[in-house]
């Protein structure tokens, strides 16, 4: 599957450039993306898998490649985006072209950093975001609905897609998002062609102050994440000031502040980790003397279709995957091993493929 997108917002001053510039900073080195040209405002971040060293270190590989995610900075966005305000033909655009949304809040206070609006409610901006891709849906929705009913006359087909837009419509001049409301799945197909702004799912990032860490407990976090769960989002806080700092340290500095910190892993670590969840992304590991690999599907992906992943042949050609569980690869050192205490399952292209699943594919 192609690299899949996020599209990271924010009001000005809420440390989403901060954010930014700290993925940035660790990004992979475009000279693993040979056929993509990777522009000032993306940045490509590996998902760190500890479970690809291991495997590494068993099969003694030369290489060993993460999955990846692309983080793309989305600039501005001011109040009134929805009509064309500031750059805000070019901020819809980009957030159109992303598969979800990070959506930086301010969660601290500061007598240097100003907000926009004259205070701290990161509830307020969460809703002045909103407010604006419900608008530009809106406008879209209304354009559509004409143009269909124009085709309807002649065409019947198309009015339960009329029905389901209309529904639509009348959300969002509630002032709610298109991701609040629930479809079966006919409506679902009939709307595939329309991919509303407001529909996609949305990682919220609860930017705190470094006193602060790890800031679970902090009041407009909470508030945060009530709203989120209120939509069927999530939360993850971070201080993108600390993060900026790890980024420009070297690994093994950046170990020894985390843990002055008492943090697990980096803020960083977590965003990509929670946007792949949040995208239904898993892994399967592939290893051997060459390269350990991670190779992302999505969650629910049968066997042939995820050998495509590697190669449209393997997937045209599958015979069998051979499928170990890494906790069963780690224990019994190989693959070979495995196979020998009964542990490798011959599977058929119907598998539904797990997390973390080493798998070998037989091919013609």
């Amino acid at each position: 599957m192609s690299m899949l997108k996020c599209g990271i917002v924010g009001l000005p001053n809420v440390g989403k450039s901060t954010l930014f510039n700290a993925l940035t900073a660790c990004q992979v080195a475009s000279s693993n993306y040979p056929f993509c040209t990777i522009d000032p405002n993306v940045g490509v971040v590996d998902v760190i898998d500890p479970r690809l060293q291991v495997l590494s270190d068993l099969s003694k590989s030369k290489k060993l490649i993460y999955a990846s995610m692309q983080f793309v900075d989305i600039a501005g966005l001011v109040e009134g985006a929805s009509k064309g305000e500031g750059l805000g033909n070019k901020f819809l655009a980009n957030i159109r072209e992303t598969d979800a949304i990070v959506h930086v809040v301010r969660c601290f206070e500061s007598e240097d950093i100003t907000h926009v609006s004259g205070s701290v409610d990161p509830i307020r901006d969460i809703e002045v975001i909103n407010l604006e891709l419900v608008l530009a849906d809106l406008q879209s929705v209304e354009s559509i609905v004409v143009k269909l009913e124009k085709q309807s006359k002649g065409n019947k087909e198309l009015l339960p897609t009329i029905d389901v837009l209309k529904r639509i419509r009348d959300h969002l001049n509630e002032g709610q998002p298109v991701r609040t409301l629930e479809f079966t799945k006919e409506e679902e197909e009939c709307l595939k062609p329309y991919p509303f702004l407001s529909s996609k799912k949305v990682l919220y990032v609860a930017n705190i102050a470094e006193s602060e860490l790890p800031g679970t407990d902090h009041p407009l976090v909470q508030k945060v994440r009530e709203f989120a769960e209120a939509e069927g989002n999530s939360v993850i806080t971070i201080s993108c000031e600390v993060e900026q700092q790890i980024a420009q340290l070297e690994e093994v500095e950046q170990k020894e502040f985390l843990e002055s910190l008492e943090l697990d892993e980096s803020g960083l670590q977590k965003l990509v980790k929670a946007s792949f969840k949040m995208l239904g992304l898993i892994t399967y590991l592939t290893t051997g003397e060459i390269e350990t690999r991670a190779w992302t599907i999505r969650e629910g992906t049968n066997a042939q279709l995820s050998a495509g992943e590697i190669h449209t042949d393997i997937q045209k050609g599958f015979i069998r995957a051979e499928v170990v569980k890494f906790d069963d690869m780690v224990e019994f050192g190989s693959r070979a091993a495995a196979r020998e205490a009964g542990k490798v399952r011959a599977e058929g292209k119907e598998y539904i493929v797990e997390d973390g699943d080493v798998i070998l594919f037989m091919h013609n």
